[in-house]
C-alpha cells in the first residue's frame, strides 16, 4: 500500500470544482420530497456493512432519521449532526433502498462491498529499510550543520528546505495531522514534536482517543509514520529532519488494522471533522477512500461517499483547515476524457470499468478545496508514476523517482524518512511529495498565521517554481516509449500545476 495503493491521488479542476458542487446540492428532490415514515419491510439475511446516510442538519431531521434508520434495520454508530453524516451498520441487503426514500435523507449508500468482518491479505509493498552500514555510510557525508541521515535528503535540498529551517523552521502554534495508517510518536525523530491532544483512532468511524491509540499496529503499517516525519521530523541530532522541523504533527489513524490497510469513507469522515475540531491548520492526505477508486454520481452508493466526505472536508475547511491531498501513482491524465479502473472494488472482486473523471471522482483530492500535488524526481521532472493533468493538479513536490539517481551517498532516488521501531526507509509516492507540499504549508502559516485554507492555497501557488513542460517528449522509464504528454504552460500545466513548491521561498 504505502508506495503505490496508498496514493493513486487524483487532482482538481476549477470545472469540476463547480460541476461537483452543483450536482451533489446536496441530493434535494425525491428523496426529500418523500413522505416521513417507516420504510416497509426489513431483513437481515444479507451482510452485515457501513453506510452513510447524509441528511439535513437540523436536529429534528435527523432525529426523525434515526428512528427511520432503526425501522429498516440499522444501528446508528456515530451522528455527525454538525455535517448532516450518519454512519450506520445493517445486514438488511435493502437498507440503503429503503433509507433513500425517507424525507430529510439526502443521500445514502453503503461504503463498502465486503461485509463489516475483517478479510484480506493485500501487500502492503516493499520499502527500502536503511541498515546500520547503510546509515554509518550517510553519517560519514553529513556536514557539521547536518542531521546525521540528511545527506541522503535530496528532496530538502531540492525545496530550499534545508536553509529555509536556519531562517525559520515553523510554529509550534501550527499542526499537520496526518490522516493514515497510524504514526508511530515513540520515534526519536518524532516524539518532539507529537501533539497527543490533536491525535485519535478514526477507523470505524468514530473518534478512539485514548492515549496511544494513533499509533500503528504493527511495523508493516509503516506509511503514516514515514509521512510524519517527511512534514516535522526534529532537527535535534538524530536521524533525518522534516520540511517544517519546527511545527507540530498529529496521527488520526483511519486505515483497517488488518492487512487489507484500507481507508473506508466513515473513517476519513470521522478523520476530517476531529482535525477541525481540534484546531488542526493543514492535513495530509496521502491515500484515496476505499473500496472506490473512482465514485461516480451515478451509483447511489458511490454518490452518498463522496457527499459524506465532502461535507466532512468542507467543515474542516470552514473551520480554517487546509486538506493537502496526492495526485496517485497511475501515471493517468486526469484532465483525459476517460480512465480505465481496473482495481475497483478493492474490498471484495475488482471490475474493470471504463470511467469520466470529470464525473467520477477520487475521493478526497478530486473534492472542492483540496490541494491536488503531483510527484518529481531528483531532476525536477515528473515522477514516472506521478499522475498528472492540465487544470487538476495544483502544486508539485518531490516525491522520488528511482530512474532519476541523485548524487548523495546512497545514489537512491525514493525519499528517505521515519519508520516504526526507530528505524528509517526509502519510499517513493506522491504519498511521499504531498507531505512535502504540507510541509511548506506548514511553513506559510507559521509565517502568515492569519491565512485561512483559501490564502495558503494561493501562498501555495504564487511561491511554487514550475519548469514548465518538457521540450522533449516525456519517457520517465527510459524505455524508448512516450508515458505522458504535458499539456498547458510555463506558469500553469499539466505536469506540475502552479509548480514545484519551494519552502525557502514561503519563509523569506
Amino acid at each position: 500500500m504505502a508506495h503505490l495503493r496508498s496514493r493513486r491521488r487524483l487532482g482538481l479542476a476549477v470545472p469540476v470544482v463547480l460541476s461537483l458542487t452543483a450536482s451533489l446540492g446536496f441530493l434535494p428532490g425525491a428523496a426529500s420530497a418523500a413522505p416521513l415514515g417507516a420504510p416497509a419491510a426489513t431483513t437481515a439475511d444479507g451482510p452485515n456493512l457501513s453506510y452513510v446516510v447524509n441528511t439535513r442538519t437540523d436536529h429534528r431531521t435527523i432525529e426523525s432519521v434515526t428512528k427511520a434508520i432503526k425501522a429498516a434495520g440499522g444501528s446508528v454508530v456515530i451522528a455527525y449532526e454538525q455535517i448532516g453524516v450518519i454512519v450506520v451498520h445493517s445486514a438488511n441487503p435493502d437498507f440503503g433502498k429503503q433509507i433513500r426514500t425517507v424525507r430529510g435523507v439526502q443521500s445514502a449508500g453503503a461504503t463498502r462491498t465486503s461485509p463489516l468482518t475483517p478479510a484480506g491479505t493485500t501487500d502492503e509493498g516493499s520499502a527500502q529499510v536503511l541498515s546500520a552500514a547503510e546509515a554509518a555510510k550517510v553519517s560519514r557525508a553529513a556536514t557539521a550543520d547536518e542531521e546525521p541521515l540528511e545527506a541522503d535528503q535530496w528532496d530538502l535540498r531540492a525545496i530550499g528546505a534545508d536553509k529555509a529551517a536556519k531562517i525559520n523552521p515553523g510554529s509550534k502554534k501550527v499542526t499537520v495531522a496526518v490522516i493514515d495508517v497510524g504514526v508511530d510518536d515513540t520515534h526519536p525523530d518524532i516524539a518532539p514534536n507529537f501533539s497527543p491532544s490533536q491525535s485519535a483512532n478514526c477507523v470505524g468511524g468514530k473518534p478512539d482517543t485514548t492515549y496511544g491509540s494513533w499509533r500503528p499496529v504493527d511495523a508493516d503499517h509503516y506509511h503514516g509514520t514515514h509521512v510524519a516525519g517527511e512534514i516535522a521530523a526534529a532537527r535535534n541530532g538524530v536521524g533525518v529532519a522534516g520540511v517544517a522541523p519546527g511545527v507540530k504533527v498529529s496521527g488520526i489513524t483511519v486505515a483497517q488494522p488488518d492487512s487489507t490497510q484500507l481507508f473506508y469513507p466513515e473513517s476519513v469522515v470521522c478523520a476530517f471533522v476531529f482535525a477541525a475540531d481540534h484546531g488542526v491548520e493543514i492535513t495530509n492526505n496521502s491515500y484515496y477512500v476505499d473500496p472506490w477508486l473512482y465514485n461516480c454520481l451515478d451509483d447511489p452508493d458511490q454518490r452518498a461517499i463522496v457527499d459524506a466526505v465532502n461535507r466532512a472536508q468542507t467543515y474542516a475547511q470552514k473551520k480554517g483547515t487546509l486538506n493537502v491531498a496526492a495526485a496517485g501513482n497511475s501515471n493517468d491524465d486526469l484532465d483525459s476524457d476517460a480512465l480505465t479502473d481496473a482495481s475497483s472494488p478493492d474490498d471484495s472482486t475488482p471490475v474493470t470499468r471504463t470511467v469520466d473523471p470529470h464525473k467520477c471522482f477520487d475521493v478526497p483530492t478530486q473534492l472542492p478545496g483540496v490541494v491536488t500535488v503531483s510527484s518529481t524526481g531528483v531532476k525536477g521532472a515528473k515522477s514516472y508514476f506521478s499522475s498528472y493533468g492540465d487544470g487538476v493538479i495544483d502544486v508539485s513536490a518531490p516525491g522520488g523517482d528511482r530512474y532519476q539517481i541523485p548524487d548523495t551517498p546512497s545514489k537512491n532516488g525514493r525519499i528517505l524518512s521515519t519508520m516504526p521501531n526507530n528505524q528509517y526507509a526509502y519510499l517513493q509516492g506522491t504519498s511521499m511529495a504531498t507531505p512535502h507540499v504540507a510541509g511548506v504549508a506548514a511553513l506559510l502559516k507559521s509565517k502568515y498565521p492569519w491565512a485561512g485554507p483559501a490564502q495558503l492555497q494561493a501562498l501555495l501557488k504564487a511561491q511554487a517554481d514550475n519548469p514548465g513542460c518538457p521540450t522533449d517528449p516525456y519517457d520517465g522509464n527510459g524505455d524508448g516509449v512516450v508515458d505522458a504528454t504535458c499539456s498547458g504552460g510555463k506558469r500553469v500545466n499539466g505536469f506540475y500545476g502552479w509548480g514545484i513548491v519551494n519552502a525557502l521561498r514561503a519563509v523569506k
